[in-house]
């Protein structure tokens, strides 16, 4: 099935990715985030991508744990709350994208294989797309998955390249500006903890925090909000200061692979994040966890 020609589409659509975890995972996972928030409206999903468009999947349980939510606790109903398309992610991509040009902002929290496989496959419809706003690379700072890659970049260079090389209008939340908003114990104990509710609970366990010393999963003194960011930048883009620049990806196996590449000379193709008003997207975030 999927959304027909005059039907009421939802405020959000996800198409998902293998990244962090399996798709299998992924997949489970969204039906439990759904559940705990009960939006208005059943969302679309659609799977996606199970592997890069070259080389081999990268997961990352070591961080997120084994499913990727930190082992929190919901029970998944998502016939409740979902509606499953049975097409692929890209062809949910193109279909929504065609049908209301230039009205969409694709916000991109892992690779970009779906995406990149949108393009391929129907460029022109994708080209609809009113914005891409993606969480991804490291521009002028080391990376977290290598010295010089981050993560989503890392996990499909090529697909991120050929997206940041497309003619799509992308805006770029790497980590240059995604470590400037971590998330800190003081903030846990005087915004997140006194909240004591279903949201609260769930940044509480899916990052491990821990009140008795202070400390985030792996004894970590922070954990960095990059996805929370990437949609707050979607919601406010004044949240940000950008740059427009000339970006690629190497996409050759290596020291260098998945790393993020200013061209000189280049088209300015990708608007970069690079400051963020951190107080002002905290207080967003935070509005956001109270509902």
């Amino acid at each position: 099935g999927g959304p027909q020609e005059g039907q009421d589409f939802p405020d959000i659509v996800h198409h998902l990715v293998q990244g962090n975890v399996s798709l299998d995972k992924v997949m489970n996972n969204i039906g439990k985030v759904l559940t705990l928030l009960r939006p208005s409206r059943r969302t679309w999903i659609a799977a996606g991508a199970d592997r890069p468009l070259q080389g081999e999947p990268v997961h990352a349980e070591s961080f997120h744990g084994e499913d990727g939510l930190g082992g929190v606790e919901i029970q998944a109903e998502e016939e409740e709350w979902s509606e499953f398309f049975s097409g692929s992610a890209e062809e949910l991509i193109i279909q929504m994208a065609r049908r209301h040009p230039q009205e969409i902002t694709l916000i991109a929290l892992g690779p970009l294989t779906n995406l990149a496989l949108a393009l391929r496959r129907d460029a022109e419809g994708a080209g609809n797309l009113k914005e891409i706003v993606v969480m991804g690379g490291a521009v002028r700072t080391r990376g977290n998955i290598t010295p010089h890659a981050e993560f989503n970049f890392y996990a499909d260079p090529l697909a991120a390249k050929e997206v940041l090389e497309s003619r799509l209008p992308t805006t770029l939340v790497p980590l240059d500006v995604t470590h400037q908003v971590p998330l800190t114990a003081s903030f846990m104990e005087g915004r997140v903890r006194p909240l004591q509710s279903s949201i609260s609970r769930f940044v509480i366990e899916a990052t491990a925090y821990d009140c008795q010393t202070g400390l985030f999963r792996g004894g970590r003194e922070v954990t960095y909000l990059h996805d929370p960011l990437a949609v707050g930048v979607g919601i406010d883009p004044h949240l940000v200061r950008k740059e427009n620049l000339s970006l690629s990806v190497e996409i050759e196996k290596g020291e260098f692979y998945g790393k993020s590449r200013e061209i000189p000379g280049g088209a300015k193709n990708v608007a970069v994040c690079l400051e963020v008003d951190r107080e002002k997207f905290l207080g967003l975030f935070f509005t956001r966890l109270k509902g």
